[in-house]
């Protein structure tokens, strides 16, 4: 029997080889095409491994697992529940739920920790897998090294595997939705309904397609739902929020107060205001900052967001006497100068708003009930609330890529990188943690400059990086 379980892991070691393991996890967990790069094999051995670095910290042994709407949740999901079980853990399943609901509820149900099955706004094709600790934080970088270690350690793998008695269980449970209603609820104003608010909303064909609606229509709002019916295939397809025209004609036509947009997992939200315009994240920020700060619910006198933000929020953020803190790209990273700031808010350009007082994580529902209570509370239409200060120019484009050569590497770059600082331009240049893409944004009060630039920079990232 060791000889056929040895045999079984070695059978797969093409998946160990070191190109694969160093971007095992991304910015946000472990991410690539399904079926390809995320096989059922990695996933029962990256959930072994997860398994054995939690069972060090246990209190529970038992481990909650969530899913977006992909097809391949299925075969990722079954894969995980087999590599937990085999090592002994009991296993919770709850179905497609957000990844915010994930973080709550593992918290709420005292699990070891929490598994969140999705690739986010991606297409379908792609899968991922996030993990959350006992308190319903994102792991730590130390943390995921960890677990890479176990990964590649086949005795390790094996010595773990339980026999007769000690192999764990998996149940299903249905009705956990309510818990995260009641949480999504509880963070708005109990003064204040949505009665008289008319609300268009795009839940991507993903993991909000249910408890979206829900809890706007329970807080009374008038709700058009659009993109609501999952079938495996279509999550963010022309939808969500990297596709709103659709959202913005909707909003017109129905003549809302507000669009929303969610993604694939619904931790992330795009604005869409009374007039079918786009309320940009940076301004969502600084309105949700400002806002805070005037009713005294903001702590530690200032905001968190990352690299990618705009210059204008700091102008604005300097006129209200309030600090910006700025982070590497990606939620997590976000909450950690969170944390060490004592800071209760913070978030990203792309969407991704942390309001720690009522989520760990980025969370689309909460963010778009924040603004929903600033919109009331002020009396003030979402075009005008919603844009409180001027952005300078800025362009950010993804540049597709066929391998992620270092950055130090590539001739010519710096030189490129001084002239752009020579006509101060500035500029942030950094390869996507989940994709072959390079991200480059420029940002400028010239706009016809910073355009001419742009071009420039593309083309040079093209030939550099395609050869």
């Amino acid at each position: 029997m060791r000889l056929k379980k040895e045999i079984f892991f070695k059978a797969y070691k093409p998946l160990l080889k070191e190109d694969i393991l160093k971007r095992l996890f991304g910015t946000d967990g472990v991410r690539g095409e399904a079926g390809t790069f995320l096989t059922a094999v990695l996933a029962m051995k990256i959930a072994m491994a997860a398994g054995i670095y939690f069972k060090s910290r246990s209190n529970t042994n038992k481990i909650l697992i969530g899913k977006d709407t992909r097809r391949s949740g299925y075969m990722i999901e079954n894969a995980i529940v087999s590599g937990l079980t085999a090592i002994g853990y009991d296993v919770v399943q709850i179905g497609p739920m957000p990844t915010p609901a994930i973080a709550f509820i593992t918290e709420n149900m005292r699990c070891d920790a929490g598994i969140m099955i999705s690739a986010s706004h991606n297409s379908y094709e792609d899968n991922g897998i996030k993990f959350f600790d006992g308190n319903g934080n994102k792991l730590s970088h130390s943390a995921e090294k960890e677990i890479e270690s176990i990964y590649i350690d086949d005795e390790k793998l094996h010595n773990a595997q339980t026999k007769a008695k000690e192999i764990g269980k998996a149940k299903r449970i249905d009705d956990v939705i309510g818990r995260y209603i009641v949480q999504l609820k509880n963070s708005f104003p109990r003064d204040i309904s949505l009665k008289n608010m008319r609300i268009v909303l795009d839940t991507a064909n993903g993991a909000g397609y249910i408890v979206g609606p829900t809890v706007l229509e329970e807080l009374g709002a008038d709700v058009i739902t659009l993109h609501n019916k999952p079938d495996g295939f279509n999550i963010n397809e022309a939808c969500g929020a990297l596709h709103t025209k659709k959202l913005q004609a909707k909003v017109i036509k129905y003549r809302a107060d507000l669009g929303i947009a969610l993604d694939g997992d619904a931790d992330r939200l795009v604005v869409v205001d009374e007039k079918g315009e786009i309320i940009d994240g940076d301004h969502l920020l600084g309105a949700l900052g400002s806002y805070m700060n005037d009713i005294g619910t903001l702590k530690g006198g200032g905001i968190v967001t990352t690299v990618m933000s705009n210059q204008g929020l700091d102008d604005f953020m300097n006129e209200k006497n309030l600090k910006l803190f700025r982070s590497n790209v990606g939620d997590k990273n976000v909450l950690e100068i969170m944390k060490k700031e004592n800071i209760n808010f913070g978030g990203e350009q792309s969407g991704h708003v942390i309001i720690s007082d009522f989520a760990k994580t980025g969370d689309g529902l909460v963010s778009a009930l924040q603004v929903l209570a600033l919109l009331i509370k002020t009396k003030t239409k979402a075009s005008k609330a919603l844009r409180p200060f001027k952005l300078y120019p800025q362009k950010l484009v993804n540049v597709d890529v066929k391998n992620k050569k270092p950055l130090g590497d590539i001739n010519k770059l710096d030189a490129k990188l001084k002239e752009l600082d020579e006509k101060n331009i500035r500029h942030l240049i950094r390869y996507s943690g989940t994709e072959n893409k390079l991200r480059v944004l420029l940002e400028c009060k010239d706009e016809k400059k910073m355009n001419l630039h742009m071009n420039d920079m593309i083309n040079f990232f093209q030939k550099a990086l395609n050869e």
